[in-house]
């Protein structure tokens, strides 16, 4: 059963009616440009066929009933008083959004029946979370009738996610989940908003395996590099390492090594991989993937050993992968790091090539079951009819 089926069906069963108002927002995996977004780089993700369900009708009064599907547990919140936090993490995304569009929409005071499901595997560097910011925001803006883009509502779920759940994440998440086109990978530049839609080479399959390592991003490793950043742009005298390019990095890289070589490495993959992600735009305008694939690779290196957030299990995992796919694709990690997913794009014809291999080996080795998924890139979010 989907998403929309299984919160519509639970909805039904809830409240012996039908639904007035369904909305589906997209998980995503980003390709190319990973902890550049918060540095205001470039990233280059795509939505998956994997989401978030909100279903739910319009109530007399302010009051919001929240029911999680997937986790079976409630919630329940006024509009009419101040939002606060709740003690389970789960009902902290909801009001998050909530809270933040009403700073953005004061009237907004209309009360909801909702229930939730989504099929984004959890802590696994898909982004359910922003998955369920979006879909949320996207839920209020279509209950109240209220002035928000799909831009607004990602950036809503982004500030919710920062300051009410407390993960400072960046905004590419949810501006994919919020914006993402079928069949395309989606260049976002994190500072000015602006798109670029690349289309997914047609023969091409975007795959993705979860080493069933968990992550948690609220951990302090995240919020570390993001300070880690910080200092190195204030190195540079710039507001971000955006504005750092590669050759201005190598000119003061002994400099800056000197002063603390963490640093140093964690500036050289940012400002590095922003280029990446640039450089694979124009590889993919060529359909050339063999570069794509090179490009994946070095990504990869620069996040096992400049920002130090792949694990073992990861590493070997895209070494499997990249056995089989060799100058016809790539593999990396994907996400936040510590643990998650990594993504491989590769031909249809080797897809289960490289299912088997990581079937064969990834357990006798770990002693985890890898998750495998074929996904397509999707569209954003949007109202089910």
């Amino acid at each position: 059963m989907t998403p929309i089926q299984q919160a519509q069906q639970k909805y039904q069963e809830l409240y012996h009616q039908a639904p007035k108002l369904t909305v589906y927002a997209p998980g995503r995996v980003n390709i190319i440009g990973e902890h550049t977004d918060y540095n205001d780089g470039f990233v280059m993700p795509c939505a998956i066929n994997f989401g978030t369900a909100v279903t739910g009708t319009p109530r007399e009064d302010a009051t919001w009933k929240v029911y999680a599907a997937d986790l079976n547990a409630k919630d329940e919140f006024s509009l009419a008083e101040p939002i606060t936090q709740s003690r389970h993490k789960w009902a902290n995304y909801v009001r998050g959004v909530v809270k933040f569009i009403q700073a953005r929409c004061p009237d907004f005071k209309q009360g909801a029946n909702i229930v939730i499901s989504g099929n984004v595997p959890l802590s696994s560097g898909l982004s359910s979370s922003a998955a369920l910011e979006v879909s949320v925001g996207k839920f209020c803006q279509q209950l109240g009738q209220l002035p928000l883009t799909h831009t607004d509502i990602a950036l809503i779920g982004q500030q919710a996610e920062n300051q009410f759940v407390g993960a400072n994440c960046g905004n590419m998440d949810q501006l994919i989940s919020a914006l993402g086109q079928k069949d395309h990978l989606l260049m976002i530049d994190c500072r000015s908003l602006e798109t670029l839609p690349t289309p997914v080479p047609q023969d091409v399959s975007v795959i993705i395996v979860n080493s069933n390592v968990p992550h948690d991003l609220v951990t302090g490793e995240y919020n570390t590099r993001r300070q880690q950043c910080e200092q190195a742009a204030q190195f540079f005298g710039v507001k971000a390492l955006r504005d750092v390019s590669v050759n201005e990095f190598k000119a003061k890289e002994a400099e800056l090594t000197a002063l603390d070589p963490v640093v140093a490495k964690r500036a050289r993959h940012v400002v590095t991989e922003n280029q990446r992600v640039l450089d694979a735009v124009e590889a993919l305008k060529h359909n050339d993937l063999s570069r794509l694939g090179e490009l994946m690779g070095q990504s990869h290196d620069s996040m096992r050993d400049d920002f130090e957030i792949t694990v073992p299990q990861i590493d070997y995992l895209v070494e499997l992968a990249q056995l089989v796919i060799g100058k016809n694709g790539g593999a990396r990690m994907t996400g936040g790091g510590f643990g998650g997913c990594i993504v491989a794009l590769a031909p249809h014809g080797k897809v289960e090539a490289v299912r088997k291999i990581i079937e064969d080996n990834y357990q006798k080795q770990t002693g985890l079951t890898p998750s495998f998924y074929v996904c397509t890139a999707s569209q954003g979010v949007s109202v089910v009819s």
